[in-house]
């Protein structure tokens, strides 16, 4: 009964009471290339937090199993999904047509100077390109952002601005943070970066894949 809940239900509640992160929020009047960001986790969690789809609340995903922690702030751009036209791109450039998208909204990592506590926030972040992640046979594509008007990160313009050492964190961090104790094969496997025209192509098709999906073509205005 939960998976077969449509998330529809907490976008039409969300708009009556606390919006909902993922239906209920706007993206942003300028994207994609300054979005609204929803962060679930931060830096300092030993704990994998996800939103949950019905209710929009923060939930236990689970713990992190090693001491590798996420190195930025990590959450998802509100009211896109990963479906059919972001997986299009991957199922391309990879040749593989197996792919399908994960059914998530767009995940998304930003860098800041600043000392974020605790997630359940939203954050004003400028796109500058992401790593194209497969898990499985799923597109899951993890988007790099500045926060704009970063006192450090905010005149990054492209992924290629970012410190080697600091893009090596966040790799490293994708390409183990699901592994499973004892199995050797890495369960997602990173096979590019790109940089920011890029991620405003994988936005704007999650945009339309979320339109699609909740059958919202003609009905809202964007990001509303």
């Amino acid at each position: 009964m939960y998976d077969s809940f449509d998330p529809i239900v907490g976008r039409l509640m969300g708009m009556r009471y606390k919006s909902h992160p993922w239906h209920g929020i706007s993206f942003g009047k300028e994207a994609p290339k300054v979005v609204t960001c929803f962060i679930e986790i931060v830096p300092t969690d030993t704990v994998k937090y996800e939103v949950d789809k019905i209710s929009g609340y923060l939930r236990i995903d689970r713990p992190q199993k090693y001491s590798n922690v996420i190195p930025a702030l990590y959450g998802f751009i509100p009211q896109t999904y990963c479906g059919e036209l972001v997986a299009e791109t991957s199922r391309k450039l990879l040749q593989r047509f197996d792919i399908n998208g994960d059914e998530d909204p767009i995940d998304i990592c930003v860098l800041t100077e600043k000392v974020i506590t605790h997630g359940d926030i939203l954050v004003r972040a400028r796109p500058i390109g992401g790593f194209r992640l497969i898990d499985g046979n799923q597109a899951d594509d993890k988007l790099i952002a500045v926060m704009d008007n970063d006192a450090v990160y905010g005149d990054y313009s492209d992924i290629s601005d970012i410190p080697s050492y600091v893009l090596e964190r966040l790799k490293h961090y994708f390409i183990t943070y699901k592994d499973i104790p004892g199995v050797v094969k890495p369960k997602c496997e990173l096979t590019s970066a790109y940089g920011v025209a890029e991620a405003h192509e994988i936005i704007e098709r999650s945009i339309q894949d979320y339109r699609n999906r909740f059958n919202l073509e003609g009905m809202l205005s964007p990001g509303t």
